[in-house]
């Protein structure tokens, strides 16, 4: 049908008349998020609210080649009893103890986004000066006893895993900054803790080697080092030779412009993470070829996902970055919707585990909507269990409260 004067008119008219009416018609990709984890989130945090500080202090690792405040935790695929010769268990209560402490702090800080009680902000504030600020009981701010074969001191790139969850902490401080729950010296203590480990993921070598991986392992470095950059008050700038351990009860001062930069953290995603993680049609080469390649792509999309958040300003994002002769997130995002949407759809093998637990309520989805002004990514997201019912998912589920991806905390 043509368009005539008067339908053209009429159409006008009614769009200047009743413009509410036409948009609540319209599919809205900007999900509150606020009242969907209300109940969820305030849930949890009444939980941990009744839950004391617990870092890796409290529990020793005998065979840790460290201090008793250096992290550690052992592969599980190689720890043999020296003696029998059997497949010992491997020592995972740092892991858990961290994992915890990752879990509780944005659960808190999100309830106090949500309510404003400054009981939820003050118990938050209580586990980050004791991971943090407490000589005696905050974790070193390196990594290189993560993931050890057992009776080896061989640092490897696969205990960059273990501190991927720490993203979420730095995201949660950045709320906490202007409450009375944080006072000036312990908040800058705690900067000092975030600026050494970015010190350390920028020069140690088991750290680049991290880095450098085609895979999930160099994606959690790029999410953490965005992360703390992010929430790290100095300047950028590039970073100093590998430092010389010191003594975990040192007093931790910042490094003063010698640190990673959100600078070069864009340029490292633009020109080499979006080169070396995915092919032309949005897949994750390495994930797919892996015994979880639907966990660990899943897993991946959603640390990228993270990452374009956290590079992206007002005046440049990072959701648009695309290889002249490749892929960017859109492709991945809209790769991976479908196989989502419908796992029996995926068209590689299945995880040798857990397979049918998956997908959760995958945060990619509700960053990429909001990015993409893609209302379907967001009801998937809605529709999806939110939480994992088994630890394991934990591991490879670094985002659990969105709210303190969507909103932006308060300026410092």
């Amino acid at each position: 049908m043509s368009l005539t004067r008067r339908h053209f008119c009429s159409t006008t008219a009614l769009a200047l008349l009743a413009p509410g009416k036409l948009r609540a018609q319209a599919p809205s990709a900007r999900a509150d998020v606020a009242a969907i984890d209300r109940d969820r989130i305030l849930a949890a945090a009444n939980r941990f609210l009744t839950q004391p500080p617990a870092t890796i202090t409290g529990f020793p690792a005998s065979q840790s080649p460290g201090t008793p405040q250096d992290f550690y935790s052992e592969a599980a695929e190689s720890t043999p009893d020296a003696k029998t010769g059997a497949t010992a268990q491997p020592f995972t209560a740092h892991s858990e103890a961290l994992l915890n402490f990752s879990i509780q702090v944005p659960a808190l800080t999100a309830a106090f986004v949500l309510t404003n009680d400054l009981r939820y902000a003050t118990h938050a504030a209580a586990h980050l000066r004791a991971w943090f600020v407490d000589p005696a009981h905050r974790m070193a701010p390196q990594l290189p006893y993560a993931q050890l074969i057992r009776g080896s001191k061989e640092p490897r790139f696969e205990g960059i895993l273990e501190t991927v969850h720490l993203a979420e902490v730095a995201q949660a401080v950045s709320f906490l900054t202007r409450t009375e729950a944080l006072p000036e010296a312990d908040l800058t203590a705690i900067y000092a803790w975030f600026a050494a480990y970015l010190e350390w993921l920028g020069s140690a070598r088991v750290a680049l080697l991290a880095r450098d991986q085609r895979s999930h392992h160099g994606t959690s470095w790029l999410l953490q080092a965005a992360a703390y950059a992010r929430l790290v008050p100095l300047p950028n700038a590039g970073v100093r030779k590998i430092p010389q351990p010191t003594s975990s009860l040192a007093p931790l001062t910042p490094p003063p412009n010698e640190i990673i930069g959100l600078i070069q953290l864009r340029h490292f995603f633009r020109t080499t993470t979006l080169r070396a993680q995915m092919v032309a049609n949005g897949s994750f080469p390495r994930e797919v070829t892996s015994s979880l390649p639907y966990r660990n792509s899943l897993f991946n999309l959603d640390m990228l996902a993270a990452i374009c958040d956290l590079l992206s300003t007002r005046f440049e994002s990072a959701w648009e970055y695309e290889l002249q002769d490749g892929p960017g997130m859109r492709v991945a995002i809209a790769h991976h919707f479908p196989y989502i949407l419908n796992r029996g759809a995926w068209p590689y093998r299945a995880d040798t585990t857990l397979f049918t637990a998956l997908p959760l309520r995958q945060p990619s989805l509700l960053l990429a909507g909001r990015a993409y002004s893609r209302p379907e990514y967001v009801d998937l997201w809605k529709s999806l269990p939110s939480d994992p019912t088994n630890p394991i998912l934990q591991l490879t589920f670094p985002i659990r409260q969105p709210l303190l991806w969507v909103r932006r905390a308060p300026a410092m």
